[in-house]
C-alpha cells in the first residue's frame, strides 16, 4: 500500500488486494481527510488510523460505518507501471 500524486494532481492510494489485483482509491479518508496510507491494510480491509473507519478494498464500500465509501479509480498495469485514470471521479466526503 502506498500513496502517489497523479499527473493531474490527484492523490491516490494504491493497494494490492489478496490475490494480487491492484486497486486505486482516493488517498484521504472521507470522514475527516486523514491520509489512508497511514492506516492498516490486511490484504482485504483498510482501516483508517484516526477513527478506525474500515473499507473493503475489493469494492471501496464502507464496513464500519457501512454508509460511506471510497472513490475508486480505473487502473491499468503494464509491467511494473501502474496507470490510474482519475478523470471524472470525485473523492467522497462523509458525515463527521
Amino acid at each position: 500500500m502506498d500513496a502517489f500524486p497523479t499527473a493531474a494532481g490527484v492523490d491516490v492510494l494504491i493497494v494490492a488486494v489478496d490475490g494480487g489485483e491492484v486497486r486505486a482509491f482516493q488517498a484521504m479518508c472521507p470522514h475527516q481527510e486523514i491520509e489512508l496510507v497511514e492506516g492498516e491494510f490486511d490484504g482485504k480491509v483498510l482501516t483508517c488510523k484516526a477513527h478506525l473507519w474500515q473499507f473493503d478494498c475489493g469494492t471501496g464500500k464502507g464496513i464500519n460505518p457501512s454508509d460511506c465509501q471510497l472513490a475508486q479509480y480505473p487502473v491499468k498495469v503494464e509491467g511494473e507501471d501502474i496507470y490510474v485514470d482519475v478523470a471524472g471521479v470525485e473523492p467522497f466526503k462523509s458525515h463527521s
